[in-house]
């Protein structure tokens, strides 16, 4: 490999490193090619590049880039996975393919330019894919929405049917015997004829009553009263009559 060759390999691993969300290092001894080209096909799938590289080559591309937490990594065959899509996807195909063929030691790597031990790797390889993950949120948001459209499906249906009844019980439209039953109410408002206020004005009466009692007995008094002016007026008749005498 020429010089050139080698300054064009490390500038392919730097500007790798630059753009990955995530960088895995596994021990790929062991894999054959029909096994690597089967892990790169299922690695694809999670927009992640796997690449075989020269640690001293791939030292230098983390130099460049400021990625030294990795310089640790490259002892022995390294193999890197530069995840530019879902690291969940890529970290649960590298550790599904391992189990099956008992190859691939992960060795570390970063994620969000934090280190990412193998404990931590082996969780975020259990945890569900995002397409899992959507299919789940959109089940948990539709289900809801699936029961108030149920409800008020329901809802409607109900008023429409008891529409539909009083309909033909003629309580509304423009039928005859609607109009009939619609005015029943009028003919009901019994309570609003049998108003009694001006009944109740009987204290009036009774003072004009009184006030007749009253003259009635003045009247009475004064009848009374008369056989007495009568006497008085014979009395004075009978002075002139002596005085004319």
């Amino acid at each position: 490999m020429t010089k050139q060759d080698k300054a064009a390999l490390v500038d392919e691993i730097a500007d790798r490193l630059g753009d990955a969300e995530a960088i895995f290092a596994v021990d790929y001894r062991g894999i054959s090619v029909p096994q690597a080209a089967e892990l790169r096909s299922r690695l694809a799938e999670a927009d992640t590049t796997f690449r075989v590289v020269k640690n001293r080559l791939a030292k230098r591309a983390t130099e460049r880039v400021g990625t030294a937490e990795l310089d640790q990594l490259f002892e022995g065959p390294t193999a890197l996975a530069f995840v530019n899509g879902d690291a969940v996807a890529a970290a649960k195909a590298i550790a599904t393919f391992g189990r099956q063929h008992d190859i691939l030691e992960y060795k570390g790597g970063l994620m969000d330019g934090a280190p990412l031990g193998p404990e931590q790797f082996g969780a975020i390889a259990r945890l569900p894919g995002l397409d899992v993950l959507r299919g789940q949120l959109v089940g948990v948001v539709a289900s809801p929405l699936t029961g108030l459209t149920r409800g008020l499906a329901s809802m409607l249906s109900g008023l429409a049917v008891a529409l539909g009844e009083i309909v033909e019980q003629g309580l509304v439209g423009g039928g005859a015997e609607g109009e009939a039953r619609a005015e029943e109410p009028e003919a009901t408002e019994e309570p609003e004829a049998t108003e009694e206020p001006e009944a109740t004005e009987e204290p009036e009466a009774t003072e004009a009553s009184a006030e007749e009692a009253e003259t009635s007995e003045k009247t009475e008094s004064n009848e009374e009263e008369s056989p007495e002016e009568s006497e008085a007026d014979g009395k004075d008749s009978e002075g002139a009559s002596e005085e004319n005498d």
